[in-house]
């Protein structure tokens, strides 16, 4: 009976050579120790390295210079003998890769009726599926054969922004030309629209954040408003020349008057004091919503903005489609919302705050304010009200781009 002691010792020296050996080395060094302890070696070696007993055979027949079916030694550099080993999948199952794409892409390369059509493609499912008809494979495996088809686990993108317009790419040449020359003459330029609204109270929020092991920050199962906390409407104004901007949170309606209130705001609080010798305003907003280029009500609504702070107010929209394209939204929006990533928004001071700490590294400086005001909606604007706005229409567009001067 082999000690147990020669036993741990071979488990050591194994530890120890097996990753410098290659198959056919582990083998023939476990035949080696095998027929060194001579009774019970085998079955000693196999115990201690984990190798079947079969493996040791083909060592100690490889030593004996008799490999099995072909009577020659084999060459250096390979560890089996020629066709050695279980056939690779692809040759035993062919269409095991076809199959697989069918049931991935169903509407394009298989049968739309695939049951997977209609439920989860995750690699067990799909492996499931793949079992069923006859392709003895595992998850494991279809994760592989995915990836060499190129697939990849990928969410899907916004990308598609509607019917383009045939102006759209003139629209925004002539956004830039104007941006230019009012930068030029060192007037400002401003970016203005909503953010997305937000409930107030332990909602959960988007984005996950440092928290202790095991210890997630609980909060509300459904996203039903708080009567009492109600929901805020951010309404932010940016400023690209100096990488700045001013949010005001709103608690109303979002209508074109809130708008207009937050650009004056801006103006007062930040605009006026970096641009004192200005004696006109550019502002670039989306075609709708509350600051929409159809709106009669905006149009009101930034001539008595333009009567309050005795500035022109050229606007250009840009095209119908592309309102993501508008500077504020990924100069801006973007960052107050990975900066309140994973954090219930409990009160109207902690938005106020969150969008008001908002930093970059390329040096944002963001203030923010709550607008208390009640604004109502459902307004209608007369043709004597329209007329009596001192707007003149660009050239080119003029639905788009318009200049709204103050009334003496």
């Amino acid at each position: 009976m082999i000690q147990p002691t020669v036993i741990e010792a071979i488990y050591t020296k194994y530890q120890r050579l097996c990753p410098l050996m290659n198959e056919r080395m582990r083998r023939q060094w476990a035949a080696c120790e095998a027929l060194a302890l001579a009774r019970g070696g085998v079955a000693a070696v196999a115990k201690a390295t984990g190798l079947s007993r079969t493996t040791i055979w083909a060592g100690m027949r490889a030593l004996q210079h008799a490999p099995s079916g072909t009577g020659e030694l084999l060459p250096a550099e390979r560890s089996r003998a020629p066709g050695g080993g279980r056939l690779a999948l692809v040759d035993t199952d062919p269409t095991r890769l076809q199959d697989l794409e069918a049931l991935v892409e169903p509407t394009t390369r298989g049968d739309p009726q695939s049951p997977l059509r209609w439920t989860c493609k995750s690699t067990r499912q799909l492996a499931k599926e793949l079992q069923r008809q006859g392709h003895p494979v595992s998850y494991r495996t279809v994760a592989a054969l995915l990836h060499e088809l190129d697939y990849r686990v990928q969410a899907p993108r916004k990308t598609r922004e509607g019917a383009s317009h045939p102006d759209r790419h003139a629209q925004f040449e002539h956004i830039n030309q104007q941006v230019q020359a009012f930068q030029r003459r060192g007037q400002p330029v401003i970016s203005v629209d909503a953010k997305k609204k937000a409930l107030v109270g332990d909602f959960k929020n988007g984005g996950r954040e440092w928290q202790p092991q095991g210890s997630p920050m609980p909060v509300r199962t459904h996203d039903f408003e708080d009567k009492t906390l109600g929901k805020v409407i951010p309404y932010g104004v940016y400023d690209p020349t100096h990488n700045a901007g001013w949010v005001s949170v709103g608690i109303d309606h979002d209508t074109a008057y809130v708008a207009t209130e937050t650009i004056c705001r801006w103006w007062q609080e930040m605009g006026r004091q970096v641009y004192p010798k200005a004696a006109a305003l550019l502002v670039t907003a989306d075609a709708g919503g509350s600051n929409s280029s159809r709106s009669r009500l905006w149009k009101v609504a930034v001539q008595k903005l333009a009567d309050r702070i005795h500035l022109r107010i050229s606007v250009c929209h840009v095209p119908p489609g592309t309102s993501k394209w508008n500077k504020i939204e990924h100069r801006m929006f973007c960052h107050i919302t990975n900066n309140w990533r994973g954090r219930p928004l409990i009160s109207r001071s902690v938005i106020v705050n969150l969008i008001g700490n908002t930093k970059t590294t390329t040096g944002l400086h963001l203030k923010a304010a709550l607008d208390t005001n009640c604004y109502d909606i459902g307004l209608k604007v007369t043709d004597e009200q329209l007329a009596a706005i001192r707007i003149k229409r660009n050239k080119f567009h003029g639905d788009w781009n318009y200049t709204i001067s103050p009334r003496l």
